[in-house]
């Protein structure tokens, strides 16, 4: 890497989110500074930050924000960053009426930049091309949508941020602080990193999406047959299931089912019945103080140590951690 300052360049655009432009200008701004100052250090910048736009000109965010850009996106020429914050309004729309700002971005990546999007921002991420054959993330609750519209992306929703090939994404709207941490450790080193992330006050690490999501997601489709099985999971998930049992509910041959399930929904139904599990047991988390035992009992596990494995893969905590971190005092 050159030394710093280096520069992260931001891309506006009318009803893009607000607070992942402003929160990611800021977070990379303070690199440096914050942390110094409370601890009454010298300071030293390690970002220089600008706001882009298509002809420089100033754009309406969802909440009705003006933001005015430093500069034209065509007049970037020398930026180490270039982020592309979270689509706020419809995302079809947005798509559309930023064609013109694709050759801009494939521009600045064949330049070296590292290109990072941030939630859905991803989408025009994808529209340029540069996630073809690549792994990315999403927010899960747009990863069907984002599947459709871009099969040749290898896309891992679960994850809230992914690399490849200094292209970055990162899931929820608010994972641009996950984005921007890892920015500046990837730049700066891992002290500069947490010391930003503690002068903010935030997690240094949030391995993955799933303790947000709901398995809602997996239900937008229109195979009535895969809809049958999923209610039925959903209303016995709780009891001893095997999967030749289910299919047999519904006649179906397991492979069938299998088959038909992952086509529809882009998981098995194995995976959906842990996902369902696991939500429940999230909820009792959240909101009692139940023996862990009993919340395993509960969900229809058996297994304490097997559950506490699972549990820990999907939402990157322990069932405790998590408890600690999401109960509703």
């Amino acid at each position: 890497m050159n030394k710093p300052p280096f520069v992260v360049t931001v891309l506006g655009f009318d009803q893009a989110l607000a607070s992942a432009i402003t929160g990611a200008l800021d977070v990379f701004a303070f690199a440096g500074i914050s942390w110094q100052r409370i601890h009454n250090q010298p300071t030293t910048p390690k970002f220089k930050v600008q706001l882009a736009s298509f002809h420089d000109k100033p754009f309406h965010c969802t909440n009705q924000l003006l933001l005015t850009p430093n500069i034209a996106i065509e007049d970037v020429t020398d930026t180490h960053i270039l982020l592309i914050p979270t689509i706020g309004g419809d995302i079809d729309t947005v798509l559309q009426e930023n064609a013109n700002q694709l050759v801009h971005i494939k521009r600045l990546q064949k330049q070296g930049a590292d290109i990072a999007g941030n939630c859905t921002g991803t989408f025009l991420l994808a529209e340029s091309g540069l996630l073809d054959n690549k792994v990315a993330t999403t927010h899960w609750g747009y990863a069907d949508k984002f599947r459709s519209h871009y099969p040749n992306v290898n896309l891992q929703s679960e994850k809230m941020v992914t690399e490849q090939d200094a292209i970055f994404c990162a899931g929820g709207g608010m994972a641009w602080i996950d984005l921007a941490i890892l920015l500046i450790e990837r730049y700066c080193g891992h002290q500069v990193a947490s010391d930003t992330a503690k002068s903010h006050v935030l997690d240094f690490s949030r391995p993955n999406q799933t303790v947000y999501a709901s398995s809602r997601q997996h239900k937008f489709h229109q195979d009535k047959d895969v809809l049958a099985v999923q209610n039925y999971l959903e209303e016995h998930f709780t009891k001893r299931l095997t999967l030749k049992h289910v299919a047999h509910e519904h006649n179906m041959t397991e492979r069938t089912l299998i088959r038909r399930f992952k086509q529809a929904c882009a998981i098995t139904p194995i995976q959906y019945l842990q996902g369902l599990r696991l939500e429940q047991a999230r909820k009792i988390l959240e909101t009692s103080m139940s023996p862990l035992e009993s919340i395993v009992n509960s969900v229809g596990y058996e297994d304490l140590s097997s559950f506490t494995r699972l549990f820990k893969k999907y939402t990157g905590l322990s069932p405790s951690q998590y408890r600690a971190k999401f109960i509703r005092k």
